[in-house]
C-alpha cells in the first residue's frame, strides 16, 4: 500500500464529508423533490447488496465502483438532511395558515432580552385558531413587546401568550452588501416576527418549560448576577460575561469592533479555545489517578458531562458545539484505546454536525472553527521548526506565536471573503491576550466559587476587573493605530477559491517538495491575479447612485470608479455604527474606497446632477412653476414632506419615483396609490430595499 493510500485510509470521514456537503449545497440552491434522492438511496443500497455477492477478485478490481456508490448515497443523504430540516416542508408550519385571520398560541423559549425600544424573545408556536377552532401548528418567531406594557413582569422563559395579529415576514434592509438577517433567521426556522403592544396579547396561566433548559437559564442568570455584582465597570463585566458563558448582550459595540480589528474577537466569541482550556484542566486533574481502575470510566463520564453542560450553558453555538463533538470523539477514542487521525476526528465531528443541522455549513463561526483547527494541525509544527530557541521562556512564547501564525494561514481567505478585513497586529495581540484571557477565565471561576464569602468575592472581583480593564485598554490602544487593520477588502467567491488552491499547493510544495504542486500553485495565483485585474477594470467603469434603506434617515451614495460621494443626513457619517452597518458594506462591495467630491457630481439642492442624469431630492414642500416639463432621471422623496404626486408630475417628466426609509408608512401608501393611478414607476425602499441606478 502506498503512503498516499494509507494516508487516506486513516481518515475515511474526510472522503465521506465531501459528497455530503455537495448534496447539501445542491438541495439548498435547487430545492428538489426528495423522491429523487430516496430513489438514489434505494438504488445505492441494491447496488451495494449486489456488490457483496461478487467474487473477491472482482470486488477488488471494481472497488472504485463500490466507492462511487457510497459517495452517491452520501450525496443523497446530504440533500435529504436539507429537505427534512426545512420547516417549510412541514404541513403544520404556521406559514401555511392565513396570517390575517388566525390567533396564535406561542411559548417563549428564552428570557426577555432588553432592546432599545422593546423587549425581545424567541418563541415557538404551539397552535393556531382558524375559523373558531384550535389546531396544532409549528414554527418559530421573534416576539417584540412594547416597553410600556404592564405585562412585562409576567413574561419569562416558558410563558405562553395568545395574540391575534398578522405575522410579519422577516426582511433584510436590502442595502447592497449588508448582512443577510433574513437568511440568518431562516437557518433557525424563524421566518416571522410580530410587535405586540400591551393590549394586543394575553398571558395564559400555564408555563411550559424544559427542566434542563430552565436550570441552564437559572445558572446563567446566577453567573451574570455575580459577575455584575463583584466585577466593577460595565465594559469589564460585559467582557467577563462573554468570556465565561458567551453572553454578548452587555458588550460595548465599540469594544467589540476593537477586538475584531486586532484579531482577537474569538476571545469574546465563545469558542473551542474556552472548551480546550476546560478540557486541559480536567485532564490535568485526572492525571494522578491514571492507574486507578475507576478512573478509566469515571474520567470520560465527568469530562464529557462538564464539557457538554458548559456547551449548552454557552448557548451551543456552532463554534463551541463543534469543539464539544470533536472532544467527545477524542475522549471516546481514548476510552476504547483507539487512536485516530486528527483530520479524521475533525471530519467525523463535522459530518455528525452537518447531518444534525446542514445549515451549519453557512455559519461563519463553524467555517472558521474547522479551518483554523485544520490550519493549526497542518502548519504549527513546520512553523515552529523555523527557529530553534534554547531558552524555555522564549521557546514557549515562540510556540504560542507559531500556533497563532499557523491558524491564520488558512483563515486569511475566509476573513477576506466574509469580513473584508485583516487584523495586521494579530501576532502581538494574540500573544498577549490569549494567555491573559486564560488567567481571566479562571479568575472569574474563583469569583463565582468565592461568592458565598462576600469579602473574598469582592477582592477577587477587583483583581479580575483590573485584569479585564488592562486587557480592554490594551486592545483599544492597539486598535487605535491607523495601521491596525486593513479593511475594505472585497474578494469574490472565485478569488477566494483560487487563493485557497494557491495556498494549499504552495504548502504542499514547501512541505513535500513536489514540483507539480509548485506549478499548480503558481497557476492558481496567476488566475487569481487575472480575476482581480478583471474585477478592478470593471470597478473603473462603474457609475451608479444608491438610495439606501435606513429607517428615519436620508442616505444616498454616488459612486464613480473607486470614488464615492455622500448626500444625506450628517449623522450617517458621524455615527460609526450607522456608517459601518448601512453604508460601508455597499462601498466595500463595489470597491469604492476613496471618499470625497466627484468631478461629475453637482449638488444644488434640491437638484443633483450626476454625469448626464438629473435627480430631484424632495425633503420638504417646494413650489415649482414651469411652463415646460423638466426631464428628470429620478425623484427621491425623503423625510415625509407634504407632497402631491400629481402636482409634481405636471412639472417634471420623471422616469422613476423613489421613496426612501425615512418616510412614514402612511404617506408612502398614499403616494403609491397616486403613482398607480398616474401609471408612474416607483420604488419603496422600506419594502424593496435600496434603490440602485446604474450606468448613469
Amino acid at each position: 500500500m502506498t503512503n498516499d493510500n494509507y494516508f487516506w485510509k486513516q481518515m475515511p470521514f474526510v472522503r465521506f464529508i465531501i459528497p455530503l456537503i455537495v448534496g447539501i449545497i445542491i438541495q439548498f440552491y435547487n430545492n428538489l423533490s426528495p423522491t429523487y434522492f430516496l430513489a438514489i438511496l434505494s438504488l445505492s443500497a441494491l447496488g451495494l447488496a449486489a456488490f457483496s455477492f461478487l467474487k473477491f477478485s472482482l470486488k477488488y478490481s471494481l472497488r472504485w465502483v463500490q466507492g462511487l456508490i457510497v459517495h452517491i448515497a452520501l450525496l443523497s443523504v446530504g440533500a435529504l438532511c436539507v429537505y427534512t430540516k426545512d420547516i417549510k416542508h412541514n404541513k403544520q408550519w404556521v406559514g401555511h395558515f392565513a396570517n390575517d385571520s388566525i390567533a396564535v398560541l406561542a411559548t417563549l423559549q428564552e428570557p426577555l432580552v432588553d432592546k432599545a425600544k422593546s423587549y425581545k424573545a424567541e418563541a415557538i408556536i404551539k397552535s393556531v385558531n382558524t375559523n373558531g377552532s384550535w389546531q396544532n401548528a409549528e414554527g418559530r418567531l421573534l416576539l417584540y413587546f412594547s416597553k410600556d406594557s404592564n405585562n412585562i413582569p409576567g413574561l419569562k422563559y416558558g410563558s405562553q401568550v395568545i395574540f391575534r395579529k398578522p405575522l410579519q415576514e422577516i426582511k433584510n434592509s436590502g442595502n447592497p452588501g449588508n448582512f443577510n438577517y433574513k437568511q440568518f433567521n431562516a437557518f433557525k426556522d424563524i421566518y416571522h416576527q410580530v410587535f405586540l403592544k400591551s393590549n394586543e396579547y394575553a398571558i395564559t396561566p400555564t408555563i411550559r418549560t424544559n427542566g434542563f433548559q430552565q436550570w441552564l437559564y437559572d445558572v446563567r442568570s446566577f453567573v451574570i448576577k455575580k459577575l455584575r455584582q463583584y466585577i466593577p465597570g460595565d465594559k469589564e463585566a460585559g467582557v467577563a460575561e462573554a468570556l465565561l458563558i458567551g453572553y454578548r448582550d452587555d458588550l460595548d459595540k465599540d469594544l467589540v469592533q476593537a477586538y475584531s480589528n486586532t484579531g482577537v474577537v474569538h476571545i469574546i466569541a465563545i469558542s473551542g479555545l474556552h472548551l480546550g482550556m476546560i478540557y486541559a484542566v480536567l485532564v490535568l486533574f485526572f492525571r494522578p489517578f491514571t492507574k486507578q481502575r475507576w478512573a478509566r470510566w469515571m474520567k470520560p463520564v465527568i469530562v464529557l458531562g462538564v464539557l457538554w453542560v458548559f456547551t449548552f450553558l454557552a448557548g451551543a453555538v456552532p463554534s463551541i458545539l463543534r469543539s464539544a463533538v470533536m472532544f467527545s470523539f477524542i475522549i471516546l477514542g481514548e476510552t476504547i484505546d483507539r487512536k485516530s487521525s486528527i483530520y479524521n476526528t475533525l471530519a467525523s465531528s463535522a459530518f455528525v454536525m452537518l447531518c444534525y443541522n446542514p445549515y451549519f455549513l453557512w455559519d461563519i463561526g463553524f467555517q472558521l472553527s474547522y479551518v483554523a483547527v485544520a490550519s493549526i494541525v497542518m502548519f504549527s509544527k513546520p512553523v515552529y521548526n523555523w527557529f530553534y530557541i534554547d531558552n524555555k521562556l522564549l521557546d514557549s512564547i515562540w510556540k504560542l506565536t507559531s500556533v497563532t501564525i499557523s491558524a491564520q494561514i488558512l483563515t486569511i481567505p475566509l476573513l477576506f471573503y466574509s469580513f473584508h478585513q485583516f487584523p495586521n497586529l494579530f501576532l502581538i495581540t494574540n500573544c498577549i491576550v490569549v494567555p491573559l484571557s486564560t488567567v481571566v477565565l479562571f479568575a472569574e471561576l474563583v469569583v463565582l466559587i468565592s461568592s458565598p464569602i462576600a469579602l473574598m468575592a469582592k477582592f477577587c472581583g477587583i483583581v479580575t476587573g483590573f485584569l479585564l480593564r488592562f486587557m480592554n485598554s490594551f486592545i483599544e490602544q492597539m486598535s487605535s493605530f491607523r495601521f491596525a487593520v486593513t479593511d475594505e477588502i472585497q474578494n469574490s467567491l472565485a478569488e477566494t477559491i483560487l487563493l485557497y488552491i494557491a495556498i494549499i499547493f504552495f504548502s504542499l510544495w514547501l512541505l513535500k517538495r513536489k514540483n507539480s504542486a509548485l506549478f499548480a500553485g503558481a497557476t492558481a495565483l496567476f488566475l487569481f491575479v487575472v480575476t482581480a485585474g478583471w474585477e478592478t477594470w470593471q470597478v473603473r467603469q462603474q457609475q451608479k447612485m444608491i438610495v439606501y434603506n435606513v429607517p428615519k434617515q436620508t442616505a444616498i451614495d454616488f459612486i464613480s470608479s473607486d470614488h464615492y460621494s455622500f448626500v444625506g443626513d450628517t449623522i450617517m457619517t458621524q455615527d460609526g455604527y450607522l456608517r459601518n452597518f448601512h453604508l460601508k458594506p455597499a462601498r466595500t462591495l463595489f470597491k469604492a474606497t476613496i471618499p470625497g467630491s466627484i468631478p461629475t457630481l453637482y449638488v444644488s439642492r434640491p437638484f443633483l446632477q450626476f454625469n448626464n442624469s438629473r435627480v430631484l431630492l424632495i425633503d420638504k414642500p417646494y413650489k415649482f412653476d414651469n411652463e415646460k416639463k423638466i426631464p428628470l432621471t429620478a425623484i427621491v422623496v425623503t423625510k415625509s414632506p407634504k407632497l402631491n404626486i400629481a402636482d409634481i408630475a405636471k412639472v417634471f417628466d420623471c422616469k422613476q419615483f423613489i421613496f426612501d426609509g425615512s418616510n412614514s408608512l402612511y404617506k408612502i401608501k398614499k403616494w403609491v396609490r397616486e403613482c398607480d393611478s398616474l401609471h408612474l414607476a416607483y420604488h419603496v425602499c422600506s419594502d424593496q430595499g435600496a434603490f440602485e441606478l446604474v450606468g448613469l
